[in-house]
């Protein structure tokens, strides 16, 4: 009975700690994605925590300075009123219209086809 209870705890332990690693990198390799569903509230609230990210002064609006280095077109265009800052109205509203461009069949989720068709049309 000790025998058998041992071995029974032994392959329990050998599935632990298994490294899924080379399962990842076959994926990778395949450049397979897991499909996903976002929401609108879900895409805003992730849009909120970026804002605040970029807002390193955290004084409510992103300035010049704190754009990342490369093309910020995209945001350089959320500033409506052309004041060289955009504000958090002016980012949410934006990335709110950005998930409504995104969401094809208006269901209120963005499917990651939706994501990728929306992509083809840029």
């Amino acid at each position: 009975m000790r025998l058998v209870l041992g071995l029974c705890a032994l392959m329990a332990l050998a599935g632990c700690g298994t490294d899924d690693k080379a399962g990842n990198a076959d994926a990778a390799a395949a450049d397979f994605v897991p499909p996903s569903v976002m929401s609108r509230l879900d895409f805003g609230s992730a849009q909120e925590r970026r804002f605040q990210r970029l807002d390193r002064n955290a004084d409510g609006k992103i300035t010049n300075d704190e754009l990342p280095r490369g093309d910020n077109s995209r945001l350089l265009a959320l500033d409506r009123d052309g004041n060289g800052e955009i504000g958090s109205v002016e980012f949410s509203e934006g990335a709110l219209a950005r998930f409504d461009a995104m969401d094809l069949n208006k269901d209120g989720t963005v499917t990651s086809e939706e994501r990728e068709t929306s992509r083809g049309g840029r």
